[in-house]
């Protein structure tokens, strides 16, 4: 039972309670009034409804700072229970006294059910709504821990997210400086053979020198070739790579999307969804723009449950944009 079923358990008790009150009240006024006629000067026989009422009042006060007390979870001490009894034995007295002094057992029988259903009553909702309030203490307690937890496990994702992310970084910045200790390496290595071979050149006849130039300058286009086919390769591998992962973004958007639609065409729930299958449902209520109530009655859950659901939706797009920001 959740935290709605049971606050439409306490409002039916606390209607059941004021009409068990209100009828309880109307008929010691009709009960109690003659009987004080009967017993009130001629001339103050106007007042004889004062009595009733004023005992009534009393119970109305008793009954209702009773359910304020309980919903509250405290206690009012040892008065509020010596007033509430008090007020019931004068109902129940004067209710049944006219009887009473009539020797009448069937109508102090008869008389006697409202008040003693009135003083039931008013202990009974007492001990229920003392019962309502703690089972929805505890099921706050629950869904505050329930809320805490999630947000500590998005956290610890959200902290190894950032840790992949740096370890990433730090790769390719190794595998950038390594790169360019190598290619430094290579040309410098290349340097000194061209050094080498110049001094050689230097050494040998005229002749000769042309003819290695002639092989230098082959030596560089043949190089400059390479690199350009290389550069080439490398611009197709990387357009080939954005070209898969597009297509594979557009399969993942429109796999998202059919499951999406088959969520939200099956209807209001039969029964209440397991928790992974709800969040998808009310994540593809949500892409739809359907408002609260409806992604409850798909899911089954609480209305709570989804408009929570719904507020951590509508701040994943500030999380991402923010960790974005930080890359």
């Amino acid at each position: 039972m959740n935290s709605v079923q049971i606050r439409s358990a306490e409002r039916a008790l606390s209607v059941g309670t004021w009409l068990i009150v209100a009828g309880a009240m109307l008929f010691s006024v009709l009960t109690v009034t003659p009987l004080m006629r009967a017993h009130t000067p001629a001339d103050w026989r106007w007042t004889a409804p004062i009595l009733p009422l004023v005992v009534d009042a009393a119970v109305v006060i008793v009954v209702r700072l009773d359910s304020v007390l309980a919903r509250l979870g405290g206690h009012g001490g040892r008065w509020p229970v010596v007033l509430r009894w008090m007020t019931g034995g004068m109902t129940l007295a004067l209710n049944v006294a006219d009887s009473a002094l009539r020797k009448d057992l069937v109508g102090v029988a008869v008389h006697a059910v409202a008040p003693l259903l009135l003083i039931v009553t008013a202990e009974t909702g007492l001990a229920y709504r003392a019962a309502i309030t703690r089972a929805l203490t505890a099921i706050e307690d629950r869904e505050r821990a329930e809320r805490a937890a999630r947000e500590q496990a998005a956290a610890e994702r959200a902290e190894a997210a950032a840790q992949r992310e740096r370890e990433a970084r730090e790769f390719e910045a190794r595998m950038a400086r390594e790169q360019r200790e190598h290619e430094a390496a290579l040309v410098r290595e290349q340097a000194e053979r061209e050094e080498r071979a110049r001094r050689e050149e230097r050494e040998r006849a005229e002749a000769a020198e042309r003819a290695e130039r002639e092989a230098r300058e082959r030596a560089e286009r043949e190089r400059e070739r390479r690199e350009r086919e290389a550069a080439a390769r490398m611009e197709k591998e990387r357009r080939e790579h954005a070209e898969q992962a597009a297509r594979e973004q557009r399969e993942r958007e429109e796999q998202a999307a059919r499951e999406r639609a088959e969520l939200l065409a099956a209807g209001p729930a039969r029964e209440k969804q397991g928790e992974e299958k709800a969040r998808r449902t009310v994540a593809a209520a949500f892409a739809a723009g359907l408002p609260v109530r409806q992604a409850a009655e798909l899911c089954g859950w609480s209305v709570g449950w989804v408009t929570a659901r719904y507020q951590e939706l509508r701040e994943a797009p500030t999380a991402r944009a923010l960790e974005a920001a930080g890359r």
